[in-house]
């Protein structure tokens, strides 16, 4: 039996966007304390990196904040030149913390009942 199943992080964190420019923040909080090292070790600024990688970023940053179960990634260059320039329909980046949630991760099978959403493993 596998000792790790792979989910998406939305299952073991929650996000916030926020930008400037054509810079993009995006918060990821673990929905449980036990799942934040997990996190740590997986989503690094490189996972995040080849995320957006359609989005080529010219720098991820990522600044952890144990004491919050959270990390906030900074990326440059993502947001089609900011809010006055994008041509494009969300150039504040808002969904931005969507596709990020969306990367895989993987967690083992005793945190399982950590994670948020129903058991599909």
């Amino acid at each position: 039996m596998n000792s790790h199943i792979e989910v998406a992080l939305y299952r073991a964190a929650h996000g916030r966007t926020g930008d400037k420019g054509d810079r993009s923040n995006i918060s990821v909080i673990a929905w449980h304390p036990d799942l934040y090292a997990l996190l740590v070790e997986q989503v690094t600024p490189e996972a995040v990196a080849a995320q957006f990688e359609h989005r080529a970023p010219t720098g991820v940053q990522r600044h952890l904040l144990p004491k919050l179960h959270a990390m906030n990634f900074v990326l440059d260059g993502v947001l089609d030149g900011g809010v006055n320039d994008a041509l494009n329909l969300d150039t504040h980046g808002k969904a931005l913390s969507f596709l990020l949630l969306d990367l895989p991760i993987r967690v083992p099978r005793e945190l399982a009942d950590r994670l948020a959403g129903p058991d599909e493993f």
